[in-house]
């Protein structure tokens, strides 16, 4: 389940470029939505929104939003954050309200726990899937879905299918989709062929007949 913690805001009255300023405050733009309530622009502390984020998820962190001057906290999710492409900072924040008695539809992160039979002895581990579109309701969101590769020896795969759902989560994602598995190493004689084919492919080898000196003859 996830871990429902409290974030505060206030109402936002500058609205696009004209709430740049609100960076030199330590403020982050932001909005909440959903089908319960029309879309109301807010501002949230940044040092507050990060250390949130240094223990929530984006799509799956059940956050009570408490909105100065409104009656009761939203509950809510993340449903966006978007940051600069140069600096990589949060410039703005998407809140999706939710109904506490509807499922919905989300995503949420895999993490992969131990190290594979395989990887011990030379194997090398392929992570294809990173996150499960899974759906549930609210309360039942899962932080993440651990996945544990302990027991994969080289050869062995893990497919969705493959994966316990927690207590009340629909997990969407196609069953037969890979989510992470153990190869063999390549050998320094297939290391050698793979060289060797890569030289050969990037030289222009003439057929016989078509030399100079085959010409000339």
């Amino acid at each position: 389940m996830s871990t429902v913690t409290t974030l505060n805001a206030k109402q936002r009255e500058a609205i696009g470029k004209s709430s740049h300023p609100l960076a030199a405050e330590n403020l982050l733009p932001a909005v909440v939505y959903g089908a319960d309530i029309d879309a109301m622009p807010i501002q949230v502390e940044r040092r507050e929104f990060e250390r949130l984020m240094a223990h929530a998820a984006v799509g799956s962190t059940l956050i009570k939003l408490a909105v100065e001057g409104q009656p009761a906290a939203l509950d809510v999710i993340i449903k966006e954050i978007q940051a600069d492409p140069i600096k990589g900072v949060t410039r703005h924040i998407d809140f999706w309200a939710v109904r506490m008695g509807k499922p919905i539809n989300t995503v949420v992160a895999i993490t992969f726990a131990g190290t594979s039979e395989g990887e011990r002895v030379g194997g090398v581990m392929l992570h294809e899937l990173r996150e499960l579109q899974i759906e549930a309701l609210p309360k039942d969101l899962p932080e993440a879905v651990e996945v544990d590769v302990t027991p994969l020896a080289i050869g062995d795969s893990v497919h969705v299918r493959d994966i316990a759902a927690p207590a009340g989560v629909i997990i969407m994602t196609d069953p037969d989709v890979i989510v992470c598995a153990v190869t063999a190493p390549a050998t320094e004689e297939e290391e050698a062929v793979e060289a060797v084919e890569g030289i050969e492919g990037a030289m222009e080898v003439p057929e016989v007949g078509e030399t100079e000196s085959d010409e000339e003859a």
